[in-house]
């Protein structure tokens, strides 16, 4: 089985052996005045370099970053999404063209990671013809798809451009249909020919230099290279589903420890907000099991192993102990809240009056009445 700490290493090598110089991860926490809360792609650190300003290390990088999306918070659970996760990339700064990008995208899955040829198959933006016929002579079909599917962006503003995904057959037998046609193909690695610039406007403006952004899941990748059927199934994640079967549960906590090892506590606004939120979601779907369990009886191991993988700097126990905090906070909240939220609920369903009266005299935001006291007897 290919670890996912050899793929990493794979990976890295490949492109270092290709002149590329190696990036260190950066924090989850987004520089001040950025929209986004949280680093979500790994080119998110490297928006001012895609943009034109040149970078120390030079023309060509590769790293390992971590990345927070918090739009998939409700898609956690299948297969192949997480709330926190690693991307592996590699970055052209006005260096080779994207059809270079595309070539060694080929021969690292098939040389590096051994994924046999017949197993791939990709997309490509309707109009980007120069990757079209790459593929094309690589003999990797290709499925053409729209602005839609195959436009990347970060964002409202910032660097954009056409992509070309890749995916990687995890079915029994042979291939059958088209990404788009069949969830069995798993898109692994997407590479962005980052040539445009979106502006406030809603237009786009060519990039003074056209740029090449790639971004592999790491923890995808290592779902298709140790034959398991989802994420939740890889190395990295048997210290959690050893003690925590659920999925949900396993992905939010993992997330947490994430969260609090780059600096976030828990509060109601902002990153402590989606911190709250994920340790929340946890204790509702625990406490509907059983209403006696707690943090505080989480094995210290699995908080370890995920610090350790994600290299942060803060002591396990420490982590634990801010989320045992939270779920104290979160057990008065419950204590008083719920007779509140049943006297309402006796007159009717609730309306916008009730659910600000709450939040405004009670302090029970209105997501803890909907996810938690939601479908509740009166």
């Amino acid at each position: 089985m290919t670890s996912t700490a050899r793929i990493v290493d794979t990976f890295l090598d490949f492109y270092r052996e290709r002149g590329h110089a190696l990036v260190r991860d950066a924090t989850l926490i987004t520089p001040d005045g950025d929209p986004v809360l949280f680093t979500s792609a790994g080119m998110h650190p490297l928006t001012p370099y895609l943009e034109g300003r040149p970078h120390p290390l030079g023309r060509r990088l590769a790293g390992l970053q971590r990345c927070l999306r918090t739009t998939d918070l409700d898609e956690v659970g299948d297969d192949t999404h997480l709330t926190v996760f690693q991307m592996l990339g590699s970055w052209s700064l006005g260096d080779y063209p994207g059809e270079v990008s595309l070539r060694w995208g080929y021969e690292l899955l098939r040389d590096g990671f051994g994924v046999p040829p017949e197993r791939l198959h990709v997309t490509v933006f309707d109009g980007d013809e120069n990757s079209l016929r790459t593929w094309e002579q690589l003999g990797v079909p290709a499925e053409i798809l729209g602005e839609a599917d195959n436009w990347w962006s970060n964002g409202a503003t910032g660097p954009c451009g056409p992509d070309s995904e890749i995916f990687v057959w995890t079915g029994e037998g042979p291939p059958t249909g088209t990404p788009s046609s069949d969830r069995r193909w798993v898109e692994v690695w997407n590479h962005v020919m980052m040539r445009y610039r979106s502006s406030d406007s809603g237009g786009t403006e060519p990039l003074g230099q056209s740029s090449v952004d790639t971004g592999m899941g790491l923890e995808r990748m290592a779902m298709v290279l140790q034959g398991c059927r989802s994420v939740f199934d890889i190395d990295v994640f048997e210290p959690w589903t050893r003690v925590v079967p659920d999925r949900v549960v396993a992905d939010h906590l993992r997330s947490s420890v994430v969260v609090v090892g780059d600096g976030v506590h828990p509060s109601n606004t902002g990153r402590g907000y989606v911190l709250r939120r994920l340790v929340r979601r946890v204790l509702t779907r625990l406490w509907r099991d059983d209403p006696k369990r707690s943090l505080g009886d989480l094995p210290i191991d699995p908080i370890g192993a995920t610090v350790e993988q994600f290299r942060l700097r803060v002591d396990p126990e420490y982590v634990r102990d801010v989320l045992v905090y939270e779920e104290r906070r979160f057990g008065a909240l419950l204590r008083r809240g719920r007779p509140l939220v049943e006297r309402l609920l006796a007159r009717g369903p609730l309306t916008e009056e009730d659910l600000h009266y709450l939040h405004d005299t009670h302090g029970i935001p209105r997501d803890l009445v909907e996810e938690v006291f939601a479908g509740e007897p009166a």
